[in-house]
């Protein structure tokens, strides 16, 4: 398997628990956790662009 596989694949993971969290922030009731779920989707979903970009030799790590 190559880095490319690898982070493309830790790169899709990253999204869909984004997407869960989005998801359970939505069912939140507490407006305080719905915020904390929602933001922790935001930066779950940044980071999953910079995994896929390095991967794809978008961006050099060095």
């Amino acid at each position: 398997m190559s880095i490319a596989d690898e982070s493309g694949g830790r790169s899709r993971q990253m999204r869909q628990k984004a997407q869960q969290l989005e998801q359970a922030a939505e069912r939140a009731n507490d407006p305080a956790e719905r915020e904390r779920l929602k933001e922790k989707a935001r930066r779950l979903q940044e980071e999953s662009k910079k995994t896929e970009q390095m991967g794809s030799g978008g961006i050099d790590p060095m």
